[in-house]
């Protein structure tokens, strides 16, 4: 069963007692999708009953959908919110720029491993100036970079088009995963 992730505004997500918390981090377990996440920041978890696999965080952020299976746009504010509720699985980010030739050569291939590994999450950051911020924190020296996340923390980076030496990196986080 797919992983799907909403970020959407919440109107309570500031206000104290109502759903919002303040800057604390806190594991928990997201019901019926078999995924941990870590809320943080000024984020909550909508837990209710859902009959499909979708999971809400309720953010001060615009809707953002991460489905596994499918290459998902972030951006400064929604990265960690969804690497947090990513919780246990594989992130991989990929690391572009609009004006990058070998980005633009290796995105078709990017796609059809999001759709062959349906127990990672695939991203995608835009490098521009909007994103700055966070492509600096990520420590970003080229592009395309990508950077493989477990646990929040990042496991391993590929740098350049590098098909062959991106795939390898995916299984070996995956089959670390799955042994550890």
């Amino acid at each position: 069963m797919p992983l799907s992730l909403r970020l959407a505004p919440s109107p309570t997500a500031l206000a104290p007692g109502t759903g919002g918390f303040g800057p604390s981090r806190k594991q928990c377990r997201i019901p019926y999708s078999g995924v941990a996440a870590t809320r943080i920041g000024l984020c909550s978890l909508d837990n209710g009953k859902r009959g499909d696999s979708s999971v809400v965080v309720r953010c001060s952020l615009e809707t953002v959908n991460v489905s596994v299976g499918q290459v998902t746009e972030v951006d400064k504010d929604t990265f960690w919110p969804i690497v947090n509720a990513a919780g246990e699985k594989i992130v991989v980010l990929d690391m572009y720029t609009q004006w990058c030739g070998p980005c633009k050569v290796i995105a078709p291939k990017y796609k059809a491993l999001s759709e062959k590994y349906d127990d990672v999450v695939f991203l995608k950051l835009d490098c521009n100036p909007d994103n700055r911020p966070l492509a600096k924190e990520l420590g970003i020296r080229v592009v395309p970079t990508f950077k493989i996340l477990k646990d929040n923390k990042v496991v391993k980076e590929v740098t350049g088009a590098k098909y062959d030496d991106l795939v390898a990196a995916i299984e070996t986080a995956r089959s670390s995963a799955a042994s550890g």
